[in-house]
């Protein structure tokens, strides 16, 4: 069969999108996350469905219209009209964070709802960037006149007033408080394509550790290892996640990764016991 017949693997096709910061295809490299669960899914129709959108937003506006009718105008589409927002019912839903269950259901997490706005406000033309805001991802649009943050849980827009009320349960976790305080704007930077992609994935992490669910994690583990391939702690999460699902020779491979590149890490003598007890595992 030629080369290029062969479809690639949902793995190999999440590789092409995300090997190169420029022109990062964000909602794409998004919509593709959902391959896992969905190896069927029909990645151009999710963003077709998108354009459509996009397309029904623009006929609601004169050629003519200013930074600030357009943002007014997406929002009615998208947070009214549409009923986009967060699903406090089931928040932890795997679905959430696919976004061809979010344009099924209107329902999502605040960074699946970001990147199907964010998409929409630049198509037309609106400067609107993601922001990682601790525990909750928001989205900014510049405008002439200044800055709005918008919260895409709620659609709701905040002062820095609601952002620091908002930031201070985390700044006293963290210990940036009185002389450690960090400025608010610190908090309010734009988030490159391939962090927002990470934070997606990391949301899933998260979800499947809790439910213990190790073959759906390691899925996970291969696309942040492929997104961030020095992240060694992510090569030791897929190990340990290795070990647990009864794959002791992956687990070992992904470990001693860990060990040969993370020599500073505090789990370090850990993690070699672990190796050494998979090993004998083995043998």
């Amino acid at each position: 069969m030629p080369l290029s017949l062969i479809a690639p693997t949902p793995l190999e096709y999440f590789a092409s999108l995300v090997q190169s910061d420029d022109h990062f295809p964000l909602l794409e490299a998004a919509a593709s996350l959902a391959q896992d669960e969905y190896p069927d899914l029909d990645i151009q129709q999710v963003l077709g469905d998108v354009d459509q959108l996009l397309a029904r937003l623009k006929r609601r506006l004169p050629a003519d219209a200013g930074p600030l009718q357009r943002l007014r105008a997406l929002n009615q589409f998208f947070f009214r009209d549409l009923s986009f927002g967060g699903n406090v019912n089931d928040y932890y839903d795997p679905d959430n964070s696919y976004l061809h269950a979010v344009l099924r259901t209107r329902r999502g997490i605040p960074i699946s709802l970001a990147v199907l706005w964010m998409e929409l406000a630049q198509g037309l033309g609106l400067h609107a960037r993601g922001v990682g805001f601790p525990g909750h991802f928001m989205v900014k649009v510049n405008l002439p006149k200044g800055q709005v943050v918008i919260d895409p849980f709620t659609g709701q827009s905040l002062s820095r007033e609601e952002l620091s009320e908002r930031l201070e349960p985390y700044r006293r976790r963290s210990g940036l408080v009185d002389e450690f305080e960090v400025p608010l704007g610190l908090y309010l930077q734009a988030a490159p394509a391939r962090d927002i992609i990470g934070r997606m994935l990391r949301n899933l992490k998260e979800v499947h550790t809790t439910q213990e669910d190790w073959q759906r994690l390691i899925a996970v583990q291969d696309r942040l290892v492929i997104l961030f391939p020095q992240a060694w702690s992510e090569y030791r999460d897929r190990g340990l996640a290795h070990a647990e699902q009864g794959h002791p020779a992956q687990a070992v491979e992904d470990l001693e990764t860990y060990l040969v590149n993370a020599q500073d890490a505090l789990d370090i003598d850990a993690m070699a016991d672990r190796v050494a007890l998979l090993r004998r595992e083995r043998s």
